[in-house]
């Protein structure tokens, strides 16, 4: 068994408020957990309207796999046009 880990440290530019920011990282986490069926939870920068940091957890029997999920996440949260990211750190168990 292999579990992967993968943190965005974002940015979110037009966000103007903590109302607004909870919107988009409250729709990015629903999008990221119907779509791809991963554990998504925000880990830093709750009271900073223009930052967050998600974290997503994927368990599968295989590390290839895991990885290419990760990738596949790594493109959805750049096409999404809502956040930057920043800084991306992957680790595997």
């Amino acid at each position: 068994m292999v579990i992967a880990v993968g943190s965005w440290d974002l940015s979110l530019p037009e966000c103007r408020s903590l109302k607004e920011k909870r919107r988009v990282v409250k729709s990015l986490k629903e999008r990221l957990q119907h779509r791809f069926r991963v554990s998504v939870a925000e880990t830093r920068h709750q009271d900073v309207w223009t930052r967050a940091e998600l974290t997503v957890a994927v368990v599968t029997t295989d590390r290839g796999l895991a990885d290419s999920i990760l990738d596949k996440l790594d493109r959805f949260v750049e096409r999404d046009g809502r956040a930057i990211i920043l800084h991306m750190e992957r680790s595997f168990r």
